[in-house]
C-alpha cells in the first residue's frame, strides 16, 4: 500500500468544503501512504497550537477520531503525530491531554486486512500506552521532563526530598513505558515505526537526563534522610540501575538502525560500593548489626558515585542539547530554502509580469494598426483600373494645352474602380499616433488640392451654363493609357438616325473571349433631345448593363 487511498482524497475533500484547515492538515498527516507524515503538516499543526484563536480541542479530538480507523496505518500516524504536537507544539496541547478522563484506548487494537497488520499493531498497543502515560506524567507534576531545565541549577538538582521521592517514580513510570516499546532493528521496517522510535529516542535522552538528575540529587540527600525516606530512595535506586540496563539496549537498537554515533549518549553507571554503603545505613537506622563504613570511606563511595552519574548526566545533556541544535540549524536551513524559493518565485513573478505587459502592447499595436486600416479601406485595397480607350477602341482628342501624365481632370468622381476579391486587405504597418493624423493631413490635402487643379484646369465654352457635363464643346483632358476615359465620338459614315422608345436604349456589351475584352458597338441615337443623368456611368432607366 503506498500513496494516498481514494478514501483519503474524499476526506481531505470534505474538510476543505467544510472550511476546516485543521482537520484537512489532520487528515493529510494520517493518509494510508506507508511513510511518516509529512513536516510540512506537523509544522502546520505546530503552528495551529501556538494560534490563540485555535480550537486545540478539536484538534485532539480529531486525531482521537483517526485513532479509530482500522488500518494501522492511520492510527499509527495519528499516535506520531499527536506525540510530536506534544514534543514541539504548545504547552496547552499536552494540558488540554492530562485533563481528558479518557485517553487512548488501542490495548484491543488489531489489524487483520493488512500485510504488517499483526506485528504493527503490537507496537500500536506499546505506543499508546506510552502516550498515555506521558499525558499522566503531566497531570500528576504539571511539568514535562523532557522540555525541564537541566542542570546544576535545574528543576530535578534543586528539588526538596519529600517531592523528590514522589516524582522520581512517575519519572520512571514514563520511562518503563517507553522502554516497553522493544523494537529490534529487524523489525523496525518501514517509514511508519521508524519516524516513532526516532520521536521515542529523542524522548529517552531527555527524560533519562532529568531522572539522572534527580537521582543524583537522591544520593546527596540520603545519609541525612529518615528512615521511611531511606528506604524509598534505595528502592528507587535499585530501579535505578536496572532502567540504565535496559536503556542500554535501548540505545544499541538506535546505533544498529542508523542513528548518529554523536547522538548517543555514554552510560557510566555507579560503582557497586555505593550501593553495599546504602543497604548498610538503612540497616543501621533500622537497629540492624551490620558493619557500617567509616565516615570517610562511606564520603568517597558517594563522592565517586555522584561523580561517574554526573558525568552520565553531562553526556545525555550534551546528546540532548545536540539534538536541540541540530533541529534548529534544521529549521534554518529549511527557512532559508523557502525565503530562496520566494525569492525565485518572485523573480519568476516579475518576469512572468513583463511578457504580459509586452504582449498588451502588441495587442495594442495590432489593434490599432486594424484601426488606421479601418479609416482609410481603399489605401490598402488593391484596385483594377479599366481601359476604356481600349474597351471603345477610340482615342481621345489632344487639346491644346496638356497636363501633366496621370492627371485626373473630374478626380475620383468619375472613375470607375473594380475591386478584386482574391486578395485579402493588406494591412498596413502601425506606426505610431503619428501616422493617423498624417494620414489625415495627407487626405485632407489631396481632397484640396485636387479641387483647386480641377478648377483652374477645365476649359468651359459657355460660363454661364451650370452642366456637369461641360456642354457641347467641353473636352476633358488628355488622361493615360490605363486610367483616362473619354467619350467616344461618332462615326464619320453614321446611318439615318432611327427613332426607338427612351424606355429600351441600346447599350454596348462586354465580354470576354479567351482572356480579350471585346465589345459590340451600336450607336446611339436621339430623335429627341433628352436630359442625361448627371453621372454618365449611371444606368438609364429601362437600361440594362451586362459586364460579362
Amino acid at each position: 500500500m503506498s500513496g494516498q487511498s481514494i478514501t483519503d482524497r474524499i476526506a481531505a475533500a470534505q474538510h476543505s468544503m467544510t472550511g476546516s484547515a485543521i482537520s484537512k492538515a489532520v487528515c493529510k498527516a494520517t493518509t494510508h501512504e506507508v511513510s511518516g507524515p509529512k513536516k510540512k503538516h506537523l509544522d502546520y499543526l505546530i503552528y495551529c497550537t501556538n494560534e490563540m484563536n485555535v480550537n486545540v480541542p478539536q484538534l485532539a479530538d480529531t486525531l482521537f477520531e483517526r485513532t479509530t480507523n482500522s488500518s494501522w496505518v492511520v492510527v499509527f500516524k495519528a499516535l506520531i503525530t499527536t506525540h510530536h504536537i506534544m514534543m514541539y507544539g504548545n504547552e496547552r496541547f499536552i494540558q488540554y491531554l492530562a485533563s481528558r478522563n479518557t485517553l487512548f484506548n488501542l490495548n484491543n487494537f488489531l489489524d487483520k486486512g493488512a500485510l504488517q497488520g499483526y506485528d504493527m499493531s503490537t507496537f500500536i498497543r506499546r505506543y499508546s500506552r506510552y502516550l498515555n502515560e506521558k499525558a499522566l506524567s503531566y497531570r500528576l507534576v504539571a511539568v514535562d521532563f523532557t522540555k525541564m531545565k537541566r542542570g546544576i541549577d535545574g528543576v530535578m538538582r534543586t528539588m526538596n526530598t519529600e517531592k523528590l521521592i514522589k516524582t522520581l517514580p512517575i519519572i520512571q513510570n514514563q520511562l518503563d513505558a517507553l522502554l516497553d516499546f522493544q523494537a529490534n532493528p529487524n523489525e523496525l521496517t518501514n517509514g511508519v515505526i521508524n519516524a516513532a522510535f526516532m520521536l521515542l529516542f529523542k524522548d529517552s535522552i531527555r527524560l533519562f537526563a532529568a531522572y539522572n538528575e534527580g537521582v543524583i540529587n537522591l544520593l546527596e540527600k540520603y545519609f541525612d534522610m529518615k528512615k521511611n525516606q531511606c528506604k524509598d530512595a534505595l528502592d528507587i535506586y535499585k530501579k535505578f540501575l536496572y532502567r540504565m540496563t535496559k536503556l542500554s539496549e535501548f540505545l544499541k537498537v538506535a546505533e544498529q538502525v542508523g542513528i548518529d554515533q554523536g547522538d548517543i549518549p555514554d552510560l557510566t553507571q555507579a560503582p557497586s560500593s555505593l550501593l553495599e554503603a546504602l543497604e548498610q545505613h538503612l540497616a543501621s537506622l533500622e537497629g540492624k548489626k551490620t558493619k557500617e563504613l567509616s565516615a570517610d570511606n562511606r564520603a568517597n563511595t558517594l563522592s565517586n558515585a555522584v561523580s561517574s552519574l554526573s558525568n552520565t548526566g553531562m553526556s545525555f545533556s550534551f546528546s540532548s542539547s545536540r539534538m536541540d541544535e541540530k533541529e534548529k540549524q534544521q529549521a534554518l536551513e529549511e527557512e532559508q530554502s523557502r525565503l530562496q524559493a520566494l525569492k525565485n518565485q518572485s523573480k519568476w513573478w516579475q518576469l512572468a509580469r513583463k511578457k504580459v505587459m509586452y504582449t498588451s502592447m502588441c495587442m495594442c499595436v495590432l489593434l490599432s494598426g486594424l484601426e488606421s486600416s479601418t479609416l482609410h479601406p481603399m489605401a490598402s485595397m488593391p484596385t483594377m483600373n479599366v481601359d476604356f480607350d481600349a474597351v471603345f477602341g477610340t482615342k481621345a482628342s489632344n487639346s491644346d494645352v496638356k497636363p501633366s501624365a496621370g492627371y485626373d481632370a473630374l478626380g475620383d468622381l468619375l472613375k470607375p474602380t473594380v475591386t478584386v476579391h482574391t486578395q485579402a486587405p493588406i494591412m498596413a504597418p502601425h506606426t505610431g499616433s503619428k501616422l493617423l493624423a498624417s494620414d489625415l493631413d495627407s487626405s485632407l490635402a489631396n481632397l484640396v488640392g485636387s479641387d483647386i487643379t480641377l478648377m483652374s484646369d477645365m476649359q468651359w465654352t459657355q460660363p454661364g451654363e451650370k452642366k456637369l457635363t461641360g456642354g457641347t464643346n467641353w473636352q476633358s483632358k488628355t488622361m493615360s493609357s490605363t486610367t483616362a476615359w473619354s467619350p467616344a465620338p461618332l462615326p464619320p459614315a453614321a446611318p439615318a438616325p432611327m427613332a426607338f422608345p427612351m424606355t429600351t436604349p441600346q447599350v454596348p456589351v462586354y465580354g470576354m473571349m479567351g482572356g480579350v475584352p471585346v465589345m459590340t458597338q451600336q450607336p446611339m441615337l436621339y430623335n429627341q433631345p433628352v436630359l442625361r443623368p448627371t453621372n454618365p456611368f449611371t444606368p438609364i432607366p429601362g437600361a440594362q448593363m451586362q459586364f460579362m
